[in-house]
């Protein structure tokens, strides 16, 4: 008998050329995780470890056909959503997961650049609140990003909310948890915190590394999305992944002239795994 396959899990993202973000990582990280990763192209980009230079947005036509075409032969575990291209792939993608509304969906809302390039239009963020935020079961945007999305039509953005507030917000408009990681928050240490309706569910401390990393958020949203392919609630899942990831960060590698590189596959060169905070 044929045996049975891994958990299979259909990312929608753009291409990275570095590999360090994107579809790439994506792929990259799932696998790690004991997963099937299955690959539909938003948007092409000209970057590489110091910055984006360019994107271009595949057609919502292409997006939808691609992800439709794996999903008519294959069953999936879990959705992972990152860089969307535009306001019309927002669209288009809502309109695909809508139809297995039992499928869990991560969704890494994708703004900008590590470097601050921005990724995302006006209209591509009003998209994305209307389309994709109400479908997803774990929202993980950085603090950044979180204050942008909950208070994008006021003046400022929230620049000055506090984060329960903001995650608060972003739950009223339909993500069922709210990831929201606090790398930008001036902390000694980088705080993460899982907020569900009734509030904080569960804050993770890690130390501060000194580097900075390229595709970390990818990572985790995919990390998040295997884990509950596999089967994990969604707080132990949040938990699995950021352990996960602290230990591709802290394992990391810088192969350019830019940004580090998570080490996905830290295991497999015998790299020890590292302790790290409660």
């Amino acid at each position: 008998m044929p045996r049975p396959p891994p958990p299979i899990v259909l990312a929608f993202a753009g291409s990275d050329p570095s590999s360090g973000a994107g579809i790439q990582a994506d792929l990259l990280t799932l696998a790690a995780r004991g997963c099937h990763p299955l690959a539909v192209v938003t948007a092409i980009t000209v970057q590489d470890t110091t910055g984006v230079e360019a994107v271009q947005a595949v057609e919502a036509r292409w997006v939808i056909e691609q992800a439709r075409r794996v999903l008519d032969d294959m069953s999936v575990g879990a959705v992972k959503i990152g860089l969307i291209g535009s306001s019309e792939n927002a669209a288009a993608i809502a309109r695909v997961v809508a139809d297995y509304v039992n499928v869990p969906v991560v969704l890494d809302p994708v703004l900008a650049s590590g470097r601050g390039d921005q990724l995302a239009d006006a209209e591509t963020i009003e998209a994305l609140r209307k389309h994709l935020i109400p479908r997803a079961t774990v929202l993980t945007p950085n603090s950044i990003e979180a204050r942008r999305l909950a208070f994008f039509d006021e003046d400022g953005q929230g620049a000055d909310r506090a984060l329960d507030v903001t995650a608060l917000r972003l739950l009223e408009r339909g993500a069922e948890f709210v990831l929201v990681t606090g790398t930008h928050e001036p902390t000694a240490s980088v705080v993460n915190t899982l907020y569900g309706r009734g509030g904080t569910i569960r804050s993770d401390r890690w130390d501060r590394l000194p580097e900075n990393y390229h595709g970390s958020g990818c990572t985790l949203a995919s990390a998040i999305a295997a884990a509950l392919a596999r089967g994990l609630a969604v707080p132990e899942a949040v938990r699995d992944a950021q352990e996960y990831v602290w230990q591709t960060l802290v394992h990391g590698f810088r192969p350019g002239r830019g940004q580090s590189l998570p080490n996905r596959f830290y295991w497999a060169r015998g790299g020890e795994r590292l302790g790290a905070e409660d």
